[in-house]
Protein backbone atom coordinates (compact mmCIF):
# COMPACT_ATOMS: atom_id res chain seq x y z
CA UNK A 1 0.00 0.00 0.00
CA UNK A 2 3.00 2.39 -0.24
CA UNK A 3 2.70 5.65 -2.29
CA UNK A 4 4.84 6.98 -5.02
CA UNK A 5 2.75 10.32 -6.48
CA UNK A 6 1.85 12.88 -4.65
CA UNK A 7 -2.07 14.08 -4.21
CA UNK A 8 -5.19 11.73 -3.31
CA UNK A 9 -5.58 8.04 -4.23
CA UNK A 10 -8.58 6.46 -3.05
CA UNK A 11 -9.59 2.92 -2.82
CA UNK A 12 -11.80 0.21 -1.02
CA UNK A 13 -10.91 -1.03 2.33
CA UNK A 14 -13.79 -3.31 3.45
CA UNK A 15 -17.42 -2.89 4.58
CA UNK A 16 -18.81 -2.78 7.74
CA UNK A 17 -20.82 -5.70 9.43
CA UNK A 18 -23.64 -4.11 8.39
CA UNK A 19 -22.47 -3.89 5.42
CA UNK A 20 -21.56 -0.24 4.47
CA UNK A 21 -19.02 0.31 2.36
CA UNK A 22 -15.70 1.80 3.64
CA UNK A 23 -12.26 3.58 1.83
CA UNK A 24 -9.27 4.22 2.84
CA UNK A 25 -7.60 7.89 1.28
CA UNK A 26 -4.05 8.66 0.91
CA UNK A 27 -2.73 12.38 0.89
CA UNK A 28 0.58 12.75 0.01
CA UNK A 29 2.48 16.42 0.51
CA UNK A 30 5.29 17.70 -1.87
CA UNK A 31 7.85 17.72 1.20
CA UNK A 32 7.16 13.65 1.10
CA UNK A 33 4.67 13.52 4.37
CA UNK A 34 2.01 11.08 3.76
CA UNK A 35 -1.84 10.37 5.20
CA UNK A 36 -4.13 7.96 5.12
CA UNK A 37 -7.39 8.28 6.21
CA UNK A 38 -10.66 5.74 6.35
CA UNK A 39 -14.00 6.67 6.23
CA UNK A 40 -15.28 4.73 8.79
CA UNK A 41 -14.90 7.14 12.10
CA UNK A 42 -13.00 9.92 10.24
CA UNK A 43 -10.07 7.56 11.49
CA UNK A 44 -5.97 8.56 10.37
CA UNK A 45 -4.67 5.40 9.76
CA UNK A 46 -1.20 6.87 9.14
CA UNK A 47 0.91 10.02 9.42
CA UNK A 48 4.60 8.60 7.42
CA UNK A 49 7.39 11.80 9.00
CA UNK A 50 10.70 11.63 7.81
CA UNK A 51 13.34 12.01 11.03
CA UNK A 52 16.50 13.63 11.28
CA UNK A 53 18.23 11.34 8.60
CA UNK A 54 15.72 11.24 6.23
CA UNK A 55 14.41 8.04 6.87
CA UNK A 56 10.06 8.27 6.76
CA UNK A 57 8.21 6.13 9.88
CA UNK A 58 4.50 6.23 10.77
CA UNK A 59 3.86 7.86 13.42
CA UNK A 60 0.54 7.24 14.86
CA UNK A 61 -0.44 4.01 16.57
CA UNK A 62 -3.09 1.84 14.95
CA UNK A 63 -3.40 -1.33 12.78
CA UNK A 64 -2.32 -2.82 9.34
CA UNK A 65 -5.24 -4.06 8.69
CA UNK A 66 -8.83 -1.80 8.11
CA UNK A 67 -11.03 -4.00 9.70
CA UNK A 68 -9.10 -4.33 12.76
CA UNK A 69 -10.71 -0.79 13.21
CA UNK A 70 -14.04 -1.70 13.64
CA UNK A 71 -15.59 -0.87 16.93
CA UNK A 72 -12.22 1.55 17.04
CA UNK A 73 -10.45 0.23 20.24
CA UNK A 74 -8.77 3.12 22.98
CA UNK A 75 -10.82 5.56 20.05
CA UNK A 76 -7.03 4.99 18.10
CA UNK A 77 -7.02 8.06 15.42
CA UNK A 78 -10.76 8.40 15.64
CA UNK A 79 -12.87 11.46 15.21
CA UNK A 80 -14.79 12.04 17.85
CA UNK A 81 -18.29 13.60 18.19
CA UNK A 82 -21.06 14.75 19.43
CA UNK A 83 -19.41 15.67 22.56
CA UNK A 84 -15.90 14.51 22.73
CA UNK A 85 -14.10 13.91 26.23
CA UNK A 86 -16.71 13.43 29.42
CA UNK A 87 -20.39 14.54 30.01
CA UNK A 88 -21.00 13.82 34.04
CA UNK A 89 -23.93 11.59 34.56
CA UNK A 90 -24.72 10.92 31.10
CA UNK A 91 -27.35 14.04 30.97
CA UNK A 92 -27.23 17.88 30.90
CA UNK A 93 -29.83 20.85 30.50
CA UNK A 94 -30.04 23.19 27.87
CA UNK A 95 -32.98 26.01 27.79
CA UNK A 96 -34.72 24.00 30.56
CA UNK A 97 -34.74 20.96 29.80
CA UNK A 98 -32.82 17.81 30.69
CA UNK A 99 -31.50 15.41 27.77
CA UNK A 100 -30.16 11.87 29.17
CA UNK A 101 -27.28 10.63 26.88
CA UNK A 102 -25.46 7.05 27.33
CA UNK A 103 -23.75 6.13 30.29
CA UNK A 104 -20.81 4.38 28.47
CA UNK A 105 -17.97 5.40 31.28
CA UNK A 106 -19.03 4.39 34.44
CA UNK A 107 -22.09 6.42 35.35
CA UNK A 108 -20.78 9.29 33.06
CA UNK A 109 -21.03 9.88 28.95
CA UNK A 110 -17.46 9.69 26.76
CA UNK A 111 -16.51 10.25 23.66
CA UNK A 112 -20.57 10.92 22.15
CA UNK A 113 -21.40 7.57 23.39
CA UNK A 114 -21.18 3.60 22.40
CA UNK A 115 -21.90 4.60 18.78
CA UNK A 116 -20.97 8.07 18.36
CA UNK A 117 -19.43 9.59 15.49
CA UNK A 118 -16.18 7.81 15.58
CA UNK A 119 -18.34 4.38 14.62
CA UNK A 120 -20.10 6.30 11.66
CA UNK A 121 -18.80 5.67 7.85
CA UNK A 122 -18.62 9.22 6.77
CA UNK A 123 -19.35 10.73 3.08
CA UNK A 124 -15.87 11.95 1.68
CA UNK A 125 -14.90 14.07 -1.30
CA UNK A 126 -11.41 14.10 -1.74
CA UNK A 127 -9.23 17.58 -3.79
CA UNK A 128 -6.54 18.66 -4.40
CA UNK A 129 -5.75 22.60 -4.85
CA UNK A 130 -3.97 25.86 -3.39
CA UNK A 131 -4.23 24.33 -0.15
CA UNK A 132 -2.83 20.76 -0.84
CA UNK A 133 -4.42 17.71 -0.93
CA UNK A 134 -7.67 16.44 1.17
CA UNK A 135 -10.52 14.97 1.66
CA UNK A 136 -13.85 16.53 3.48
CA UNK A 137 -15.84 14.03 5.34
CA UNK A 138 -19.16 15.09 6.05
CA UNK A 139 -21.87 13.03 8.72
CA UNK A 140 -25.51 13.78 9.34
CA UNK A 141 -26.00 13.23 13.22
CA UNK A 142 -30.32 12.68 13.52
CA UNK A 143 -32.27 14.41 16.68
CA UNK A 144 -32.11 11.90 19.10
CA UNK A 145 -28.36 10.09 18.33
CA UNK A 146 -27.19 8.89 21.36
CA UNK A 147 -29.74 11.45 23.33
CA UNK A 148 -28.63 14.82 22.13
CA UNK A 149 -30.89 17.04 21.16
CA UNK A 150 -31.25 18.14 17.09
CA UNK A 151 -30.39 17.10 13.91
CA UNK A 152 -26.44 18.31 12.89
CA UNK A 153 -24.70 18.04 9.86
CA UNK A 154 -21.07 18.25 10.01
CA UNK A 155 -17.93 18.36 7.95
CA UNK A 156 -14.24 17.84 9.13
CA UNK A 157 -11.85 18.51 6.69
CA UNK A 158 -8.28 16.76 6.48
CA UNK A 159 -5.59 18.70 4.22
CA UNK A 160 -2.02 17.90 3.96
CA UNK A 161 -0.29 21.15 2.94
CA UNK A 162 2.50 21.48 0.37
CA UNK A 163 4.63 22.27 3.40
CA UNK A 164 3.55 18.98 5.13
CA UNK A 165 1.05 20.16 7.89
CA UNK A 166 -1.88 18.17 8.76
CA UNK A 167 -4.88 20.68 9.14
CA UNK A 168 -8.17 19.46 10.09
CA UNK A 169 -10.64 21.83 9.83
CA UNK A 170 -14.65 20.99 11.48
CA UNK A 171 -17.42 22.62 10.79
CA UNK A 172 -21.38 21.77 12.13
CA UNK A 173 -24.77 23.61 11.94
CA UNK A 174 -28.39 22.30 13.75
CA UNK A 175 -31.75 22.89 13.27
CA UNK A 176 -32.65 23.15 17.14
CA UNK A 177 -30.28 23.80 20.52
CA UNK A 178 -27.54 21.29 21.05
CA UNK A 179 -24.46 20.85 22.58
CA UNK A 180 -20.82 19.67 20.29
CA UNK A 181 -17.51 19.47 20.60
CA UNK A 182 -15.65 17.33 18.36
CA UNK A 183 -11.60 16.28 18.58
CA UNK A 184 -9.59 14.11 16.96
CA UNK A 185 -7.95 11.37 18.80
CA UNK A 186 -5.07 10.37 17.32
CA UNK A 187 -2.12 8.43 19.65
CA UNK A 188 1.19 9.62 18.48
CA UNK A 189 5.14 8.00 19.42
CA UNK A 190 7.05 10.16 17.07
CA UNK A 191 9.93 7.03 17.71
CA UNK A 192 7.52 5.46 14.33
CA UNK A 193 7.43 1.97 16.24
CA UNK A 194 12.04 2.32 17.16
CA UNK A 195 11.03 2.53 20.94
CA UNK A 196 7.32 1.03 22.57
CA UNK A 197 6.38 4.23 24.69
CA UNK A 198 6.71 7.70 24.65
CA UNK A 199 8.11 8.61 28.14
CA UNK A 200 11.31 10.11 26.48
CA UNK A 201 9.48 13.01 24.31
CA UNK A 202 9.81 15.87 25.24
CA UNK A 203 6.49 18.22 25.50
CA UNK A 204 5.65 22.04 25.89
CA UNK A 205 1.70 22.99 26.22
CA UNK A 206 1.19 26.77 26.47
CA UNK A 207 -0.76 26.30 29.06
CA UNK A 208 -0.48 28.08 32.80
CA UNK A 209 -3.59 26.20 34.05
CA UNK A 210 -5.73 23.52 34.09
CA UNK A 211 -9.10 21.70 34.99
CA UNK A 212 -8.79 19.21 37.83
CA UNK A 213 -10.80 16.46 37.97
CA UNK A 214 -12.69 14.13 40.57
CA UNK A 215 -11.97 10.66 41.07
CA UNK A 216 -13.79 9.73 37.89
CA UNK A 217 -12.09 12.04 35.86
CA UNK A 218 -15.15 14.91 35.70
CA UNK A 219 -14.14 18.63 36.60
CA UNK A 220 -14.55 19.86 39.50
CA UNK A 221 -15.31 23.30 38.26
CA UNK A 222 -11.92 24.68 39.52
CA UNK A 223 -9.50 26.65 37.33
CA UNK A 224 -6.04 25.94 38.45
CA UNK A 225 -2.71 26.87 37.95
CA UNK A 226 0.13 23.85 36.65
CA UNK A 227 3.29 26.21 38.81
CA UNK A 228 4.33 23.73 41.19
CA UNK A 229 2.61 20.76 39.95
CA UNK A 230 3.79 17.97 37.67
CA UNK A 231 1.47 19.30 34.97
CA UNK A 232 3.77 22.03 34.40
CA UNK A 233 4.75 21.44 30.92
CA UNK A 234 5.42 25.44 30.13
CA UNK A 235 9.23 24.60 29.13
CA UNK A 236 9.79 21.47 27.52
CA UNK A 237 9.62 18.63 29.88
CA UNK A 238 10.56 14.43 29.25
CA UNK A 239 7.01 13.09 29.86
CA UNK A 240 8.37 10.28 31.98
CA UNK A 241 9.80 12.19 34.10
CA UNK A 242 7.18 13.39 36.36
CA UNK A 243 4.20 10.79 35.29
CA UNK A 244 5.05 8.59 38.18
CA UNK A 245 4.13 11.67 40.60
CA UNK A 246 2.55 10.70 43.61
CA UNK A 247 0.26 13.71 43.49
CA UNK A 248 -3.35 13.45 43.36
CA UNK A 249 -3.72 14.63 40.01
CA UNK A 250 -1.39 12.59 38.65
CA UNK A 251 -2.72 9.10 40.64
CA UNK A 252 -6.03 9.43 39.74
CA UNK A 253 -5.37 9.23 36.09
CA UNK A 254 -2.89 6.95 36.45
CA UNK A 255 -0.83 8.99 34.09
CA UNK A 256 -1.59 12.09 32.23
CA UNK A 257 -5.07 12.20 31.38
CA UNK A 258 -5.77 16.12 31.73
CA UNK A 259 -7.39 19.43 29.81
CA UNK A 260 -5.36 22.29 29.81
CA UNK A 261 -6.80 25.88 29.50
CA UNK A 262 -4.37 27.53 26.73
CA UNK A 263 -3.09 30.80 27.03
CA UNK A 264 -3.54 32.50 23.68
CA UNK A 265 -7.89 31.25 23.41
CA UNK A 266 -9.81 33.79 21.71
CA UNK A 267 -7.00 34.70 19.12
CA UNK A 268 -7.62 32.25 16.07
CA UNK A 269 -5.25 29.75 15.20
CA UNK A 270 -2.37 29.98 17.89
CA UNK A 271 0.09 27.70 19.70
CA UNK A 272 -1.03 24.38 21.59
CA UNK A 273 1.40 22.41 21.97
CA UNK A 274 4.97 20.73 21.00
CA UNK A 275 6.11 17.35 21.37
CA UNK A 276 10.00 16.64 20.31
CA UNK A 277 11.43 12.74 20.09
CA UNK A 278 15.02 13.49 20.80
CA UNK A 279 16.22 9.80 19.23
CA UNK A 280 14.59 10.66 15.91
CA UNK A 281 14.63 14.42 16.00
CA UNK A 282 11.07 14.01 15.23
CA UNK A 283 9.16 17.70 16.03
CA UNK A 284 5.13 18.05 16.14
CA UNK A 285 3.91 21.44 16.70
CA UNK A 286 0.34 22.63 16.96
CA UNK A 287 -2.06 24.90 16.81
CA UNK A 288 -5.40 25.65 17.71
CA UNK A 289 -8.62 27.75 17.86
CA UNK A 290 -9.88 25.90 20.65
CA UNK A 291 -10.20 26.65 24.76
CA UNK A 292 -8.36 23.64 25.86
CA UNK A 293 -6.10 20.55 25.01
CA UNK A 294 -6.83 17.07 26.61
CA UNK A 295 -3.33 15.05 27.43
CA UNK A 296 -3.66 11.37 27.50
CA UNK A 297 -0.43 9.19 27.63
CA UNK A 298 -2.20 5.67 26.82
CA UNK A 299 -2.76 4.99 31.05
CA UNK A 300 -4.72 1.70 30.38
CA UNK A 301 -2.95 0.14 27.49
CA UNK A 302 -2.97 -3.31 28.69
CA UNK A 303 -1.25 -5.15 26.16
CA UNK A 304 -4.43 -6.42 24.80
CA UNK A 305 -4.30 -4.48 21.69
CA UNK A 306 -1.61 -5.87 19.51
CA UNK A 307 -0.92 -3.31 16.71
CA UNK A 308 0.73 -2.14 13.77
CA UNK A 309 4.00 -4.72 12.65
CA UNK A 310 2.34 -6.99 15.67
CA UNK A 311 3.59 -4.19 18.41
CA UNK A 312 1.88 -4.86 21.68
CA UNK A 313 0.66 -1.51 23.15
CA UNK A 314 1.63 -1.13 26.76
CA UNK A 315 1.01 1.60 28.92
CA UNK A 316 2.28 4.82 27.09
CA UNK A 317 2.95 3.31 24.12
CA UNK A 318 1.41 6.82 22.50
CA UNK A 319 0.00 10.31 23.60
CA UNK A 320 -2.98 11.97 22.47
CA UNK A 321 -3.26 15.96 21.90
CA UNK A 322 -7.32 16.24 22.08
CA UNK A 323 -7.97 19.63 20.62
CA UNK A 324 -11.49 20.29 22.74
CA UNK A 325 -13.72 22.74 24.45
CA UNK A 326 -13.84 21.33 27.76
CA UNK A 327 -14.95 18.26 29.13
CA UNK A 328 -18.67 18.95 31.13
CA UNK A 329 -19.05 21.95 29.68
CA UNK A 330 -22.92 21.56 29.60
CA UNK A 331 -23.18 21.20 33.49
CA UNK A 332 -19.98 24.16 34.30
CA UNK A 333 -21.78 27.42 32.67
CA UNK A 334 -18.03 29.03 33.86
CA UNK A 335 -16.23 27.34 31.19
CA UNK A 336 -16.47 28.44 27.90
CA UNK A 337 -20.02 27.57 26.30
CA UNK A 338 -20.03 24.26 23.77
CA UNK A 339 -24.00 25.01 22.69
CA UNK A 340 -25.02 25.21 19.63
CA UNK A 341 -28.12 27.32 17.95
CA UNK A 342 -30.23 27.03 14.93
CA UNK A 343 -28.50 30.16 12.73
CA UNK A 344 -25.10 29.54 14.01
CA UNK A 345 -22.08 27.89 12.42
CA UNK A 346 -19.35 25.87 14.60
CA UNK A 347 -16.42 26.45 13.43
CA UNK A 348 -13.05 25.00 15.07
CA UNK A 349 -9.38 24.22 13.53
CA UNK A 350 -6.48 22.27 14.36
CA UNK A 351 -2.84 22.37 12.78
CA UNK A 352 -0.17 20.16 13.18
CA UNK A 353 3.27 20.98 11.83
CA UNK A 354 6.06 18.44 11.19
CA UNK A 355 9.82 18.99 10.68
CA UNK A 356 13.06 17.77 12.72
CA UNK A 357 15.15 19.19 15.60
CA UNK A 358 19.16 18.97 15.08
CA UNK A 359 20.25 18.17 19.06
Amino acid sequence: MALTLPGVTRVPAGRTPDGNPIDLIALTSGSGIEARILTYGGIIVSLRTPDRDGQMGDILLGFDEPARYIGVPAYLGALVGRYANRIAGAAFTLDGRQYRLAANNGRNHLHGGPRGWSHAVWRAATFEDARGAGVALSHDSPDGDEGYPGRVRATVTYTLTPAGAFVIDYEATADAPTVINLTQHAYFNLSAGQVDHVLDHELTIHADRFTPTREDLIPTGEIAPVAGTALDFRTPQAIGARIGSEERAIAVARGYDHNFVLNAYGTGLSPAAVVVDPASGRRLVLSTTQPGVQLYTANFFDGSIVGKGGATYRRHAGLCLETQHFPDSPNQPQFPSTVLRPGEVYRESATFEFSVSDR
